[in-house]
């Protein structure tokens, strides 16, 4: 189980597309090639030694495809901490086609995936030579190796009349030209991670630097700012989330510090200062599949609500929602977003601690709720904690919980318990602490759902239950378990119970 546990993780991991990474669908074989050669650090050579604006019949075949400092900038760059765009120009060697003017466009859409592509580029460039005729840039890693181009490229050219001969240019590549990944890693320490992903709040862009990173950071925030178009803020986590509101402290690393900003998720608008209240646009997939399991009439009970992304999404399914938050901040923000999105009729809104809200406003509607519900009315009702570091700590809350008889198990409330994990074994460690917390087996009454992997050896999980009903309510005493005392011999208002003298002779 162990194994497999790795695995998925690994292969997870594997598939996991960055934000800066080209997709594995839209990556040809010498692309891969080229990175691969990287990774292993081939030894620099086979350069084409070209003057600046040449330009030149190639009727040879290109040999070095996997130039392996064709998409980098200038190696000058190398250490650089304050980002001067002017020391990233280059000039690269790329093929190109000589056609009339008058065919180019048709001529694009049939070689689209041949063209040259890159950030701020233009795929088509005035002929020095010719003026009615263009020079379309070519991909260098999508000619042939025995071929100009390709049989399908030939067989397209002849139809539009045009020479397949291919010839080199020398194109000068400047700064908005690379992307943003082929900018750090040309920057940063070989060997060393590069950071190609960050989250996106709005118009902050939202970093975790590591250790090795932090010298480059004012950099690295820039970058991400130039190749974002919207992002005008870029911030540093600079401490982890261990304070009773989930917010962290942040470092502005360029841009503006205005952190008050406006997202989307799910197709719901949500305002907030993202230095005080908890945002994580990783979860947008998390909160969705909760939403999922909702129907029009269920009943959410969210205890640790933030802003609102469970609570406002289910109000809008015209689900009755309890929302609160104990960080006056989200509860602010949490009442604004009702009101921007036109649920705040539909959202009953708590500033409470979680304990507090479970044993009040929770236990009072769960009462009503099930006293209502029948076979034939099964509204569902639905308990959300979403706190991982400390919520399956509050489980325990749920024991003899509520008055009465038990009802059906159709009707128990269903609770969805988010935790993190380091064990080898995630599903099961949070299996097993929940119930240790409940007192009772979840043994075949429980799903576990991995939400995300957080960092290396710690995962994210979500474990949902329906509380059992040995669990939620209180114990019911038979006539066989306590008979009926004669009055005389019943306590009386102003007596010490047993277990009280016990005590007031220990004391």
């Amino acid at each position: 189980m162990r194994i497999l546990w790795r695995l998925y993780r690994y292969s997870a991991r594997l598939l996991k597309t960055e934000l800066f990474r080209t997709a594995a669908s839209n990556t040809s074989f010498p692309e891969v090639w080229l990175l691969l050669v990287q990774y292993f650090e081939r030894a620099p050579g086979f350069f084409w030694v070209v003057r600046r604006n040449s330009f030149f019949t190639m009727p040879e075949i290109l040999e070095n495809k996997a130039d392996l400092e064709l998409y980098s900038p200038h190696p000058e760059v190398r250490g650089m901490t304050t980002l001067d765009r002017a020391a990233f120009k280059r000039t690269i060697v790329v093929p190109v086609l000589k056609v009339k003017k008058e065919v180019i466009n048709k001529l694009l859409k049939s070689l689209k995936h041949t063209t040259l592509q890159r950030p701020g580029l233009k795929r088509v460039i005035d002929d020095p030579k010719d003026e009615d005729s263009r020079l379309v840039l070519l991909d260098p890693h999508k000619i042939s190796a025995e071929y100009s181009l390709g049989e399908a490229e030939q067989e397209i050219l002849k139809q539009f009349n045009i020479d397949p001969q291919v010839s080199k240019y020398n194109l000068e590549l400047t700064y908005d030209n690379f992307k943003t990944e082929e900018i750090l890693r040309a920057v940063l320490p070989e060997g060393q991670d590069v950071t190609s992903g960050f989250s996106r709040i709005g118009h902050i862009a939202h970093l975790n630097l590591r250790d090795h990173q932090l010298p480059y950071k004012h950099l690295i925030g820039q970058v991400i700012i130039d190749k974002n178009p919207g992002i005008t803020s870029a911030v540093n986590k600079i401490n982890i989330i261990d304070n009773t509101y989930r917010n962290f402290q942040m470092e502005v690393l360029v841009g503006e510090a205005n952190m008050i900003t406006k997202t989307r998720e799910n197709y719901i608008t949500y305002e907030f200062d993202f230095s005080k209240v908890y945002w994580n646009s990783r979860l947008s997939t998390e909160h969705g599949r909760i939403i999922e399991l909702l129907k029009p009439g269920d009943v959410l009970f969210d205890v640790f609500a933030g802003v609102g992304p469970f609570a406002i999404p289910a109000a809008k399914k015209r689900c009755s929602v309890f929302a609160n938050d104990l960080n006056p901040e989200s509860y602010k923000w949490l009442l604004h977003n009702c009101k921007l999105n036109k649920v705040d009729k539909k959202i009953k809104p708590f500033n409470m601690d979680g304990r507090d809200f479970l044993l009040g406003p929770v236990k009072e509607e769960l009462t009503k709720e099930l006293s209502f519900l029948t076979e034939e009315r099964k509204n569902t009702l639905h308990i959300v904690m979403n706190l991982p570091a400390l919520a399956i700590e509050f489980l325990d809350v749920f024991k003899h919980f509520l008055d009465g008889k038990p009802c059906s198990t159709d009707l128990l409330p269903t609770v969805h318990c988010y935790s993190f994990s380091k064990h080898d074994n995630p599903a099961k460690d949070v299996q097993e602490r929940a119930e240790a917390f409940l007192g009772t087996s979840l043994e075949g009454r429980c799903s576990t759902h991995l939400v995300r992997n957080v960092a290396p050896n710690k995962e994210m999980m979500c474990i949902s239950f329906q509380i059992p009903a040995e669990v939620l309510f209180k114990k019911q005493c038979t006539h066989e378990e306590s008979p009926a005392e004669p009055a005389s011999k019943r306590l009386r208002p102003n007596e010490d119970s047993p277990e009280e003298k016990l005590t007031s002779l220990k004391d």
